[in-house]
């Protein structure tokens, strides 16, 4: 079991030492995981904790509150992954006001040595961080000479000679080519959560759905789309995904406000509230748009299912691995 901790302040995190990395982590894609199996891996030669280090909100979301950028992956998921990598410890600061007045050298002392007892730092390519982003490898390298720990940078991990990002997959997420999206994740991009009770309108209007929140985050994509949901049925005592259409927006037509994520599964009879079920997106079939009256609203849910069904028989599920990522190179 991992354990998480959200303050710079308290006492000692690991006493026994750790070997950290750090980084933002939206989306955990293949890069993400080099660096976190990395640091796992060397955590095992030390014989200490493996730490992974991130944000809660993350700092351009903090910095950018009034217009915040997209969102790959919400922070209970991102911790989940982060657990599944092999990181026994997971650090999601609370970045606020007074994290972002830190200078980086208090946070390398107060966070990295006192709480963490760090023998190794790990970071990924053009890592910043502290008061006015004053903080870098360099640093690290500096005050780890002084105070005891290595630091290290991954290289960037490419795919056909693109570096994967996560600016890549949310660019590749607004073009809905989610093929590429995959490639540079290392999986279908998906979105998890609890199902919530809604309006319950769709169940009127012969379109029942499983809705998700986002958290209060900006999602990466809006739109209509065909999905796979996972978590729900079963085949020989086997999880199995379940076709379904999609529908992630603000639902213009009957004035909503939050970004909710409604999946509508086909021949499907059950409840699903409560349940923590994962929406794979499959492909893009159209912007969300507000139309005149229910009844149209209806005749285009009709299009939409058929389109959906038609566009998941076209794209088998994907057989994806992380391939490749045990080719990273570091550098100290």
């Amino acid at each position: 079991m991992s354990r998480l901790f959200r303050d710079v302040g308290g006492g000692p995190v690991c006493p026994g030492g750790s070997v950290v990395c750090i980084g933002a982590f939206d989306g955990l894609h293949r890069g993400h995981r080099a660096l976190v199996r990395h640091a796992v891996a060397r955590a095992q030669d030390f014989g200490v904790e493996p730490v992974a280090l991130s944000f809660e909100p993350l700092p351009r979301e903090f910095f950018g509150a009034g217009d915040p950028p997209p969102r790959l992956m919400l922070p209970r998921a991102k911790v989940e992954g982060l657990h599944a990598l092999g990181a026994g410890t997971i650090g999601l600061l609370r970045f606020d006001a007074a994290m972002a007045a830190m200078e980086a050298a208090a946070f390398v002392r107060e966070v990295l040595v006192r709480r963490l007892g760090a023998r190794e730092v790990w970071v990924g390519p053009g890592f910043r961080f502290g008061h006015r982003r004053g903080g870098d490898l360099g640093l690290l390298q500096r005050l780890g000479a002084e105070l005891g720990f290595g630091a290290g940078e991954i290289e960037p991990l490419l795919h056909e000679g693109e570096r994967v990002s996560s600016t890549a997959i949310r660019a590749a997420l607004t073009e809905g080519d989610f093929a590429h999206a995959a490639r540079l994740l290392g999986r279908p991009y998906a979105i998890s959560g609890r199902v919530v009770r809604g309006r319950q309108l769709g169940r009127t209007l012969g379109y029942p759905t499983a809705n998700l929140r986002f958290g209060g985050k900006v999602p990466a994509l809006r739109g209509i789309y065909a999905t796979r949901v996972h978590g729900v049925g079963s085949d020989s005592g086997r999880s199995r995904p379940w076709p379904s259409v999609s529908s992630f927006g603000t639902r213009p037509t009957v004035d909503g406000v939050e970004p909710l994520l409604e999946a509508h599964l086909f021949d499907f009879a059950g409840d699903l509230y409560g349940r923590r079920i994962e929406v794979e997106f499959v492909a893009r079939l159209r912007d969300e748009e507000k139309f005149a009256d229910l009844p149209a609203l209806v005749a285009q849910m009709d299009r939409d299912a058929a389109q959906a069904r038609r566009m998941l028989a076209l794209h088998p599920e994907p057989a994806l691995d992380d391939a490749g990522l045990s080719t990273h190179t570091a550098r100290r």
